[in-house]
């Protein structure tokens, strides 16, 4: 497995708890969840290089973008 880079993350709590709520309905842990979100961002935008996208995702993501099972 990579390496993992920690960090301090600070947000508010409307938008602590609407993550949180996310993450349990898709079965992922708040880390994995905002990791997901901000992976799906950055290939959306185009900033996500090939070879970082087939790094082994955190959680569930496996998923389509609205986490519901196709």
């Amino acid at each position: 497995m990579a390496a993992r880079k920690a960090f301090l993350l600070r947000l508010d709590p409307a938008t602590h708890e609407a993550l949180e709520r996310w993450a349990g309905a898709e079965l992922r842990s708040l880390n994995a969840q905002i990791e997901f979100l901000l992976r799906r961002a950055l290939q959306d935008a185009g900033r996500l290089r090939p070879a970082e996208e087939a790094l082994p995702a955190a959680g569930n993501d496996e998923r389509p973008h609205g986490g519901q099972e196709e």
